[in-house]
């Protein structure tokens, strides 16, 4: 008998909410044990239901999905995160994974393909849908490129976020691109200035172009 699993469905869009709980309702073996619309409400769910894997999207309002799925996996390691949205761009494909998400799928996905994400995901898999994957791949294959970091007192997410300070983005567009809050992009670019020990944004632009970083190489 195919094992019963219990989701949580973590998105801050209603009809999208209630249209993906009525589907996964109608597929055998899976069981929505509660809903959540932010990074609050998704804590608070996976601390008081028995839940075995987690939908999130990465847009949660003003809250970040990413930031939702670190939070979550800090109180329930065992549970898994499956990442359902319509961002498709790498860096934050990258950003969900680093965050301890197991699968990525993006909305529009059918019903075969979502249960046999969950339950891939439930068993400790790691599922990305095809263009997904894709895009991972050329990530990975580029890091092992690249040389040696020119800032090893960063975080990986420090380096993303400096990386897209020197191509231009503004902290606005950063948190889009990284499914963060713009307040946790202000954090992350604080201590990279202090990291750097600059006194700004210029400085910081210009001591990690200095390091081929936003250049596009």
């Amino acid at each position: 008998m195919t094992e019963t699993l219990r989701i949580l469905v973590v998105d801050d869009h209603p009809v999208f909410r209630m249209g993906l709980v009525a589907l996964l309702s109608s597929i055998g073996g899976l069981d929505v044990v509660a809903e959540a619309d932010s990074l609050e409400t998704a804590v608070s769910a996976i601390e008081r239901h028995d839940v075995d894997v987690v939908m999130m999207d990465l847009n949660l309002g003003d809250d970040s999905g990413v930031e939702a799925t670190r939070e979550v996996l800090a109180r329930r390691p065992d549970v898994g995160v499956l990442v359902v949205t319509m961002v498709e761009d790498e860096d934050t494909v990258f950003a969900a994974m680093r965050a301890g998400a197991r699968g990525y799928l993006l909305k529009g996905a059918g019903p075969v393909e979502i249960e046999r994400a969950l339950r891939a995901v439930a068993a400790g898999e790691v599922l990305l849908s095809p263009k997904v994957a894709a895009g991972a791949m050329a990530i990975f294959t580029g890091q092992r490129r690249r040389g040696p970091d020119p800032f090893p007192s960063l975080t990986d997410r420090e380096r993303e976020v400096l990386e897209l300070v020197a191509e231009g983005l503004d902290n606005r567009r950063i948190a889009q691109r990284l499914a963060l809050s713009d307040k946790t992009v202000r954090n992350h670019l604080s201590s990279v200035l202090t990291k750097l020990g600059v006194a700004d944004r210029a400085a910081a632009i210009a001591k990690a172009r200095d390091a081929g970083l936003g250049t596009g190489d």
